[in-house]
């Protein structure tokens, strides 16, 4: 279960870095699930409940579970990317948000400041849970 959680963070790390402007959503699906493979594992999402893709792609008001389409991304997006995979015998499975074209140090702009929002707010739900709640 670990090896399977420890290689979804990296392929997220991975989608997440080839976020920029331009690029579409069906790229870095396309570059994610080839890594995903050469990694020894199977996009989860890939044909589940006929899915099409092998990451989802939220861009902006999507809420989740995009589909990635060839809609360049524009500086100011902000991209949600859900990657999730399997590897022997267990799912992997994250999400990560990131501003398009925009600093991650810029704290001041209303794309950090609602993925830092959230994320502070997911911290704080984990901190408040625990076995048998």
């Amino acid at each position: 279960m670990k090896e399977s959680a420890v290689l979804a963070r990296r392929m997220l790390d991975f989608a997440c870095s080839k976020v920029e402007v331009g690029i579409t959503t069906d790229e870095i699906d396309a570059l994610t699930h080839e890594e995903i493979v050469k990694n020894g594992a199977y996009p989860s999402p890939l044909n589940y409940a006929g899915f099409p893709k092998s990451v989802c792609t939220s861009v902006n008001e999507v809420a989740c579970h995009g589909i990635p389409d060839d809609r360049p991304l524009q500086k100011g997006d902000v991209i949600a990317i859900d990657v999730s995979l399997f590897l022997n015998g267990f799912h992997g499975d994250n999400c990560g948000s990131v501003p398009v074209g925009i600093s991650t140090d810029d704290s001041d702009t209303f794309q950090m400041k609602l993925i830092n929002t959230t994320r502070e707010a997911l911290e704080k739900s984990i901190s408040e849970i625990g076995p048998g709640m």
